[in-house]
């Protein structure tokens, strides 16, 4: 497995070979540093650990400061792993966005817009229960009953209902790489990948 960390940067689209409108996601992918190299030996699994963006050092804690220092690479805002890294590494090593290739598959991993609490006709696309006549005025909206009243006698695990929607870690698989930029660190893949603009996200293939 290969990856890298990136930011979004917003979504365009353009014409292919065909004609066709091909929606797509603009991501600033890398440059990336080897912060840590994970081995089975010493930590129990195979894994790289990888630095993105820039920190300030004062805003630093002192231990993730000796951290940075051992790799010899200055403050980094994101840190995340890759297991089972494919390609070879060496601590302070720069990853950039040509480890990718257009045609390839890759999957997107990022944290979902927040959109508060939210009713089960947003949060899981019920229809409602009917018309607002006969005294039925404000249960358009309304999931309807949720249990038994006799026998189970409680609401079962897992009954879809109002709640808390998005801010959940979310991956999207198998987006085709349309456009690799080495030179502006940017890959273009297909399709919607999670997150606002300016969110981090996990490239790997």
């Amino acid at each position: 497995m290969k990856g890298i960390i990136g930011k979004k940067i917003g979504m365009t689209s353009f014409f292919d070979e065909q004609g066709r409108n091909r929606p797509c996601t603009l991501i600033e992918a890398g440059p990336c540093v080897v912060t840590q190299i994970k081995t089975i030996e010493n930590d129990g699994y195979n894994a790289v650990q990888l630095g993105f963006g820039v920190r300030k050092p004062k805003r630093t804690p002192k231990p993730l400061l000796g951290h940075f220092n051992k790799a010899g690479t200055p403050p980094k805002h994101k840190l995340a792993e890759i297991r089972d890294f494919s390609l070879e590494t060496q601590l302070g090593q720069t990853i950039t966005v040509d480890i990718f290739k257009e045609g390839e598959t890759v999957n997107v991993i990022g944290t979902s817009k927040g959109k508060g609490f939210q009713g089960v006709v947003r949060r899981h696309g019920f229809r409602g229960v009917g018309m607002a006549t006969h005294g039925q005025h404000d249960r358009l909206r309304a999931p309807g009953s949720i249990g038994n009243s006799s026998d189970a006698s409680r609401v079962f695990k897992g009954m879809r209902m109002a709640g808390h929607m998005g801010n959940a870690r979310v991956k999207v698989r198998n987006l085709k790489v349309l456009k690799v930029m080495p030179e502006k660190n940017l890959l273009v893949v297909s399709g919607c990948v999670p997150g606002a603009r300016g969110s981090y996200l996990i490239i790997n293939s």
